[in-house]
């Protein structure tokens, strides 16, 4: 998919304009008339068709630190004309002198038309795969993959993440005026005298002072329904009814901003890193940030707690590696016996982490074409890479950093496309979010060991460098990349993130990348991430176990977990704990000055 690039501040903004639908061209011309002030395109979402759900925002909707209150207006299905109802609306706001003395306190955004499948056809309420999105909150059923009703899931989690003070929903019927929902929130309070009350139901503003979206928060709501240019003077009746934010979403994800990376880790240590059944990436990363942790914080028990959990394959009790079976996962897996050997000096670790590494060579010895159980897909990179020069490292045999190198290139030649960026596998030309993140960080560890004079670190920093710029400049707005990376309507994704970001901090913390141009980009990203982990560990938008799909649509619809997850948990870990480790060298510094 071609992309046009638009800087937005120090942000880039991707837009993707080439095989555009006709849907998304008459979304794009709506849009484009609402771009007013300092609102700019921001997608939230992607329909079953295809089309893109745009939002319009401010650098005001993506602070969740401003003083001022955030008032989001949405139409759900087009109803009473969005040109007017919405972008009539925001011109007044940002360019009257009447709104002027609202501006000082308030900040409004949009999304135009959540359903524009639905508006486009002139199918209303219906959005032409076979749901009602307007009533179908708080969404059911697997996000974002949905095949009736997936608007409701983008708009749902967009809310609960972005985390507005209040959100006006724009609405038909027969009786004009506000509606307010009589819930108990104490948010509501100003506003129930303003109008008559709406009662439970599947609609949006019913809904979101009811629930939490994304686990986060309720936030107050309204109902509005009158002609399309009635609505300045509703909404100067409720900035001027004493309203005001923030909302309990918006003070749930400040109270997650104000942890330290420390105190970050050491709450998903609580519920992350605790087995390793079998020798696998995902429960080995958790391992390895439980490590780190603790030699951040001096606690040497969980050093110890790792060192009992891996007993069983230390004493030869469990093979590291199954009879019979290969497979990246499990190459990567025997990183935390190469942490392990680092950390304790103890050979046995050394020896089982050359497990892992001696599958690349046949019988005789002689270097295969490259890692087994590659499966054409870009994760080896990660998979195999760092377990070979971790291995080459800790035994001093460069045989092993050699084959590091051809693994690398063979992935490279099978999938790296002309954009810098990854596709999953031959299968698709997608890349994948954490298809690009298990490069990104498995040529971050790799980087971190192999010694300067080492012949294959020029060639590995070269790839490394030239990915990381390709990806920065798909970075979205609010920090995250996306499930797709180069596909703006795709749901943020959190693992791809977090690898993302740990390997640019990595790259800033030992030189090989320029913190003027990197350091603004985890600015963005550590944020981000930090709203999407809960106190207990529960995370946002992890997308699922993903091997090679056929078709950009198997990626879009890949399961978006929202709640406790392994992968997500271990990518955290390793992520904070990095930033952590940057915090200090960076209070190393200033003490030294």
């Amino acid at each position: 998919m071609k992309q046009v690039v638009m800087r937005w501040g120090l942000v880039l903004v991707l837009v993707s304009v080439a095989g555009a639908s006709e849907a998304d061209k008459k979304m794009g011309a709506l849009v484009d008339g609402m771009r007013v002030g300092p609102l700019r395109r921001l997608d939230i979402g992607v329909t079953r068709k295809g089309t893109l759900i745009p939002a319009v925002v401010s650098a005001d909707d993506l602070d969740l630190r401003t003083k001022k209150t955030r008032v989001l207006l949405v139409n759900v299905n087009g109803e009473s004309d969005p040109k007017v109802s919405v972008g009539a609306a925001l011109k007044w706001f940002y360019e009257s002198g009447e709104a002027a003395e609202f501006r000082k306190r308030f900040v409004l955004s949009a999304v135009p038309v959540a359903n524009p499948d639905g508006w486009v056809s002139g199918r209303g309420a219906s959005n032409l795969s076979g749901g009602m999105p307007a009533t179908a909150f708080p969404p059911s059923g697997t996000a974002y993959g949905d095949v009736k009703n997936p608007e409701a899931h983008y708009l749902w989690r967009w809310i609960g993440i972005s985390a507005p003070d209040l959100v006006i929903e724009i609405g038909e019927g027969d009786s004009p005026g506000l509606f307010v929902p009589r819930t108990g929130l104490a948010a509501m309070k100003p506003l129930v005298s303003l109008g008559a009350s709406l009662g439970a139901s599947g609609e949006l503003a019913s809904c979101l002072p009811r629930h939490a979206a994304c686990g986060t928060g309720p936030v107050a709501a309204v109902r509005l329904v009158d002609r399309p240019d009635r609505v300045p003077t509703h909404l100067a009746r409720i900035f001027r009814s004493g309203f005001t934010g923030p909302s309990p979403a918006r003070r749930e994800l400040q109270m997650r901003l104000a942890r330290t990376p420390v105190q970050v880790a050491t709450q998903l240590a609580k519920r992350y890193g605790h087995q390793l059944n079998t020798v696998a990436y995902i429960p080995a990363l958790a391992l390895v940030g439980r490590i780190r942790l603790g030699q951040l914080t001096g606690d040497s028990s969980h050093l110890d707690d790792v060192q009992r959990i891996v007993a069983p394959y230390a004493s030869g009790k469990k093979p590291t590696v199954p009879p019979g079976r290969i497979f990246g996962s499990n190459h990567s897996g025997h990183l935390v016996f190469a942490e392990l050997a680092r950390v304790t000096g103890k050979p046995v670790y050394r020896k089982l982490a050359k497990n892992a590494a001696d599958l690349a060579f046949d019988k005789q010895g002689r270097p295969l074409a490259a890692m087994p159980g590659h499966v054409e897909m870009s994760d080896s990179v990660f998979m195999a890479c760092p377990i070979l020069v971790e291995t080459g490292v800790l035994t001093g045999k460069p045989r092993y950093t050699r084959m590091a190198l051809r693994h690398m290139k063979f992935m490279l030649a099978t999938n790296l496309r002309p954009d810098g960026l990854h596709a999953h596998s031959p299968l698709d030309s997608a890349p994948w979010g954490r298809g690009n993140g298990f490069p990104a960080l498995g040529l971050a560890w790799c980087l971190s060991h192999l010694p300067e004079s080492a012949a294959e670190r020029k060639p590995i920093l070269s790839a490394h460098r030239a990915h990381l710029s390709a990806l920065i400049k798909r970075q979205d707005p609010t920090g995250m990349w996306h499930q797709v990376i180069d596909h703006t309507g795709s749901y943020r994704e959190f693992t791809s993130t977090c690898m993302i970001t740990y390997s640019i901090i990595r790259g800033i913390r030992r030189g090989w990348l320029d913190e003027k141009t990197y350091g603004p980009v985890v600015a963005r990203s550590w944020p981000a991430i930090k709203t999407r982990i809960a106190p207990d560990a529960t995370l946002v938008d992890v997308c699922t176990g993903t091997g090679k799909q056929k078709t950009l649509r198997a990626y879009l619809d890949r399961t978006a977990i929202l709640g406790p997850d392994d992968r997500g948990g271990a990518m955290a870990l390793m992520v904070s704990t990095e930033m952590a480790a940057w915090d200090r060298d960076r209070q190393q510094v200033r003490k030294s000055r």
